[in-house]
């Protein structure tokens, strides 16, 4: 028996139903993608085609193939069907074809997991990554030691104290007939033996070929012919290339985790160096020896780091050359762009990002979103589109990652510039052994752990409501993709690094709480041929000022390069107000200084003694923010098409752990027609609307109200919609009555539980429910004399839900602030909230010795809930 509530209505007057309808979406690539876990060429081609019409069905864009496989503790038959085997190339094949049907596109990995690797190389082969390994040796007075053939150099240097050594005592020794006997003067000395070789890396979570695959050397040509004719040659069939053409997406490769024993070299270091600064590697090899990532020795607290700095620049450079561009070529060829996560190594990024058709950054291991705005700043600058996000794995968070977290982890990343997600993942249905609900990448862990990332899929109850979650990531990527970013202020810096969590600690702290939006670029992207002033603003992003400040790596040191400070000091002549920060009288190398002089010396410039200085400064300057509010965690992107702007106004997190309320204020956002007024996208739904304003010249103030994580899509252009105001009367009617009834998904199908509730709990605080995962679907009655509107406000609800009003389906919920537009009929009405949950609670019984550490999740229709009624 449904639970029954009735109302009685006092006269009033029947408003129409608003008449927005929801949008039609065409087919397009604007929504998020699955990284799709395949347990190599394990898999049968039917169900590959199964799983491109899952996804298509729920409305996402596309598959990024992966063979990752941490979780199986059994062979997986590398020879037979491995990566780039014929069960694995067939298989390939079915998803091209099929994505080809459904209209979505399928993204390859550069090679099996990551870092890039290929079988049929050893791991002393040229093409192979490789280590410089050392070993040093105290002595005083004389030495005579023995010197294998394959020595690369045998170096001595005296010690000052502790690990600090004498630069200019260094010498490298040439060995006669395998030895070397060395006389020193008195003190203490090293003697360092220095050997490449092969660091026999290889992929994560392998074995994926027989033979073996090994990590190939990222700043080689040798490394990446290798990669490129392991493709050529067997993976490329021609139906393959063909699809490809047709269905094909992104080549891609991810961070770069590459790993070593001792140090990480490339045999063309030394002359590469010595061609492109002049200098020889071999005068400070002792200081860029590392173990564990960490450095051993040094030759002062300063000199070691700007040395370090030139190798790490000169690898940066052969990176580019020799790897990303040619991959990027190869890309091309087959019809595909190339994405790429740039970063893991001390490479510039921002150089990477402008190169990259599709650069990628992470939402597990970027620290804030000043990691994801380097990129998206370099992105902007070459005229690129997208700026991707392998999205949403959370460690220990397989099979209890909820829609509600994902999307406040995206509200937020978004809000650093990225626009489009990469989700993962989407696990293949199964291998041999696997558990239930069936194979995951990354659970049970190498055995044991819970793991990060979910499965998502059929598999889980959520799914059932997934295509709602997709329709939002496809229209909010959809406006993140339009026109081009702007942004008010760029902060130089002098390295190009990500993935540091260092980032603008005045905008973080001071700037973005108001509305400022800011960006970063390095000296490569200075350089790009759209970095110029028009207008007293800098490149395609229209930056209204840029900020100099100290290595924000190196203790805030005031340096530059020589082509940076002329680039600055040119962009200040050219009329673009810069700040100045600190002191620079102690600047270097020396041939800045004249060009620092020169844009002290430019009107357009200010110098404040720290970052507190920046407002005033910028005051002074007459720069003024596109965005201005009252101080909260509201966080915007915007966009610009012709006279059309374009908002993102989300309630976003800098971190992941910072803890923020619900905003409901003004917000002035600038035009650029002033004759055009906003509208409101719902991201859920696809209405548009009108929404009130008040405007002041070329700016407008409209009002913003987001829950935490929660985000607006905002176009201001001169298409004009109906305003709805939705004021409610009268007081809420909390409703408490439910029927529930609960589908219990167990690995043997799944058993029903029935109840009646007169109060809302979560299904753990039930009894016969405290172990269930599943659907549940509570049913009430509500009666009303007349037909009337309301507002059904579900308060919380854990995970997603869909409702039902007299048996039809209503538009999808926002997960974040999950209520519903009720059109209630004469007499008796029948609600239904449909709730999806995670399987944690089901495998917290089922696999108790990877799930048993984790609480039980509080499921289901929380509350409270409650009626409004409109006008």
């Amino acid at each position: 028996m449904r639970r029954r509530t009735v109302l009685a209505l006092g006269a009033a007057a029947t408003v129409p139903w608003p008449g927005a309808a929801l949008a039609t979406i065409s087919k397009d690539h604007h929504g998020a993608k699955f990284r799709w876990w395949w347990p190599h060429g394990l898999v049968d081609p039917v169900e590959i085609a199964r799983e491109i019409d899952q996804i298509a069905d729920a409305g996402f864009a596309g598959v990024e193939i992966q063979d990752v496989h941490h979780s199986v503790r059994t062979d997986l038959d590398a020879a037979g069907h491995g990566w780039g085997t014929g069960p694995w190339r067939d298989a390939v094949e079915t998803a091209l074809r099929q994505a080809k049907r459904r209209g979505l596109t399928v993204d390859l990995a550069a090679g099996p997991s990551w870092p890039a690797a290929v079988p049929g190389i050893a791991p002393d082969d040229p093409a192979a990554a490789k280590e410089l390994i050392h070993t040093v040796t105290a002595f005083a007075g004389s030495i005579t030691v023995s010197v294998p053939a394959d020595t690369l150099a045998v170096q001595i240097a005296r010690v000052v104290s502790g690990t600090v050594l004498d630069p200019a005592s260094v010498r490298t020794l040439t060995p006669f007939g395998g030895q070397v006997t060395v006389t020193v003067p008195d003190g203490s000395w090293l003697l360092f033996t220095y050997t490449v070789r092969g660091s026999g890396q290889q992929p994560e979570g392998g074995p994926h070929t027989d033979p073996p695959s090994y990590v190939v050397d990222h700043f080689s040509p040798a490394g990446t012919r290798a990669v490129i004719g392991a493709w050529d040659d067997p993976v490329l069939t021609g139906p393959i290339r063909r699809l490809l053409r047709e269905a094909g997406g992104d080549l891609f490769e991810d961070s770069l985790e590459l790993e070593t024993d001792g140090t990480l070299w490339t045999p063309e270091l030394p002359a590469e160096y010595a061609r492109r600064t002049g200098g020889d590697v071999f005068t400070f090899l002792p200081i860029l020896l590392q173990v564990n990532g960490k450095y051993l020795f040094s030759y002062d607290a300063d000199g070691s780091h700007h040395l370090r700095d030139s190798v790490d620049q000169v690898m940066s450079d052969l990176y580019h050359e020799h790897h990303l561009l040619p991959l990027r070529d190869f890309a091309h060829r087959l019809g595909l762009r190339l994405r790429a996560q740039p970063y893991g190594l001390t490479t510039d990024a921002i150089r990477s990002a402008t190169l990259l058709d599709v650069p990628e950054g992470e939402s597990l291991g970027f620290k804030n979103l000043d990691d994801f705005r380097v990129l998206a700043s370099a992105r902007d600058m070459a005229g690129g589109r997208i700026l991707s996000c392998e999205a949403a794995a959370y460690a220990n968070g397989a099979y209890s990652t909820t829609w509600n977290k994902v999307l406040q982890t995206m509200g937020s990343v978004f809000a650093g510039g990225v626009n489009q997600a990469v989700l993962h993942g989407f696990a293949y249905r199964d291998v041999p052994g696997a558990a239930w609900p069936g194979f995951a990448a990354f659970s049970p862990y190498n055995g044991t752990g819970i793991g990060y990332a979910e499965a998502w899929g059929p598999r889980q109850p959520t799914w059932r409501h997934v295509a709602g979650v997709a329709g939002w990531f496809r229209r909010t990527q959809k406006m993140l993709q339009t026109g081009t970013a702007r942004a008010d202020l760029v902060f130089f810096r002098q390295k190009g690094w990500t993935a540091t969590g260092i980032g603008a600690p005045w905008a973080t702290n001071d700037g973005i709480p108001v509305g400022w939006t800011h960006g970063f670029a390095d000296e490569a992207s200075l350089s790009l041929p759209a970095a110029v002033v028009r207008n007293g603003r800098l490149g395609p992003p229209r930056y209204r000022a840029l900020i100099l400040d100290g290595d924000a790596f190196r203790g805030k040191d005031h340096t530059i390069s020589v082509r940076a400070a002329g680039l600055l000091a040119g962009f200040a002549r050219a009329g673009l107000p810069t700040i100045v920060i600190g002191d620079w009288s102690d600047v270097h190398p020396e041939p800045v200084r004249p060009l620092l002089a020169e844009l002290l010396a430019q009107p357009t410039v200010r110098v404040v003694a720290d970052q507190t200085g920046i407002p005033a400064a910028l005051e002074a300057l007459g720069v003024r923010r596109d965005v201005e509010y009252e101080r909260s965690s509201l966080m915007t992107v915007h966009r610009v098409d012709g006279d059309t702007d374009h908002y993102y106004l989300a309630n976003a997190r800098h971190a992941e752990n910072r803890v923020i309320a619900p905003i409901d204020q003004d917000v002035w956002l600038t035009t650029s027609s002033r004759t055009s007024t906003p509208t409101r996208l719902d991201a859920w739904t696809g209405v548009r609307e009108g929404i009130p304003f008040v405007r002041d010249g070329d700016r407008i103030r409209i009002r913003a109200t987001l829950q935490p994580g929660q985000s607006q899509l905002i176009e201001i252009s001169r298409k004009k919609l109906d305003i709805n105001l939705r004021a409610y009367q009268g007081d809420p009617l909390a409703l408490t009555d439910w029927d529930l009834e609960v589908e219990d998904w167990r690995p043997t199908g799944t058993i029903t539980h029935r109840l009646t509730l007169t109060e809302l709990q979560p299904w753990s605080a039930i009894p016969a429910l405290a172990d269930v995962s599943g659907i549940g679907r509570y049913r009430t009655t509500v009666t009303v004399p007349r037909a009337v509107r309301a507002r059904l406000d579900l308060g919380k609800v854990v995970d997603t839900c869909q409702v039902r009003l007299n048996g039809r389906l209503l538009p999808p919920i926002d997960v974040l602030q999950p209520a519903a537009d009720l059109h209630l009929r004469p007499g008796a009405n029948t609600v239904e909230v449909e709730v999806a949950t995670t399987l944690l609670n089901r495998l917290r019984t089922t696999s108790p010795a990877v799930f048993g550490i984790a609480a039980r999740q509080a499921y289901g229709l929380l509350g409270p809930v409650q009626l409004r009624w409109y006008p």
